[in-house]
């Protein structure tokens, strides 16, 4: 007796979830607009940076050494910030809004393969704690004018400025710590099950 074969068994059906869960599971479209606004922000960065880079180039004679560092670092705190907008947008949408289907594209980023929520915050803490030190370190070298009408900061102002940088690197380490804890948690329970 020779047995005929099976038709391919159709793809499986997504389960039937009432309204009000598509309500729910609906509204995460609803952070669309937010992403496009941060988007048309990255571009406000794009013009900022070109004006501050035209502005170096067109002064890089006129101006200091330290004049010419602290153009520089504000370049790339700006490049920071881009960066961090870019994290937010790309990992942001593919978290938690729909993924983007970029396997195997060549320009696809390295971190996007393995993003969650819980890696997206440790980027972002360090993505901001970044930031920070490339202000702080352009409040350092601007130290040196403190007390003079020359200086855009007073002393506690630097103050409050490593205080707040400090209070960012000890949140991320608060944050990468609560998240190897849970993920400890979570290996012991699939070892368990």
């Amino acid at each position: 007796m020779i047995s005929e074969p099976k038709a391919p068994s159709a793809a499986p059906s997504l389960p039937q979830i009432g309204p009000f869960a598509q309500l729910i599971f609906g509204s995460r479209w609803l952070q669309v607009p937010l992403y496009v606004g941060l988007i048309i922000a990255q571009g406000v960065y794009v013009l900022l940076f070109l004006k501050e880079l035209w502005h170096l180039v067109v002064h890089s004679f006129d101006a200091s050494e330290q004049q010419i560092m602290l153009v520089v670092l504000g370049l790339i705190d700006v490049v920071m910030i881009s960066n961090l907008l870019v994290m937010v947008i790309v990992g942001g949408y593919e978290t938690f809004v729909s993924r983007l289907n970029l396997s195997g594209h060549p320009d696809e980023p390295e971190w996007l393969s393995h993003v969650n929520a819980s890696v997206l915050k440790i980027k972002l803490a360090m993505a901001i704690i970044g930031i920070s030190s490339i202000s702080l370190l352009r409040t350092f070298i601007e130290a040196g004018n403190l007390g003079t009408t020359r200086s855009n900061f007073t002393e506690t102002g630097v103050m409050w400025q490593v205080l707040i940088h400090l209070t960012f690197i000890i949140s991320a380490i608060g944050i990468a710590w609560v998240d190897r804890l849970s993920e400890s948690g979570h290996r012991k329970e699939a070892g368990r099950g």
